[in-house]
């Protein structure tokens, strides 16, 4: 899975490192995590895990519909991510990530990164065993053709 996609890891560093809003989408099993790096005295940062959206406007509004009370982001990066989830921590993505919460002085989305990681990797997994049982998935040709 990892080996036949092009990924300009350059690329979706910047964006990590600077848009107010990102979603990293896992085609392999329909989720995205969505980061919003805006926070106010009243709310801080956010992450979480979302099923993915057909375009990117349709995210800015769940965003919207989740922090009402933010203005719209100046920037959304929509980041592809067709990769396995421990390549994110491998290739050193999701270390800019909690470096980036870090420095805004909001401590506990650090935590809530953590969380998020291991629900993404027992989603890959899940995903992964339903391939190999077969749930949820059918031959589009039989080994007797």
């Amino acid at each position: 899975m990892d080996g036949d996609f092009v990924l300009n890891l350059e690329d979706v560093i910047e964006s990590v490192e600077t848009a107010e809003v990102m979603s990293l989408f896992f085609p392999t099993f329909n989720k995205a995590v969505v980061i919003d790096t805006r926070f106010t005295d009243k709310e801080g940062p956010m992450i979480c895990i979302m099923p993915m959206v057909e375009s990117p406007q349709e995210r800015i509004r769940s965003i919207r519909r989740l922090r009402p009370s933010f203005q719209n982001a100046q920037s959304l990066s929509i980041i592809p991510w067709p990769r396995y989830v421990d390549s994110l921590t491998a290739l050193g993505v999701w270390d800019r990530i909690l470096r980036r919460f870090a420095e805004s002085g909001h401590q506990e989305i650090v935590t809530k990164c953590t969380e998020i990681l291991v629900e993404l990797r027992r989603l890959e997994k899940a995903e992964l065993a339903a391939v190999v049982l077969g749930e949820n998935y059918h031959a589009i040709w039989s080994a007797g053709e």
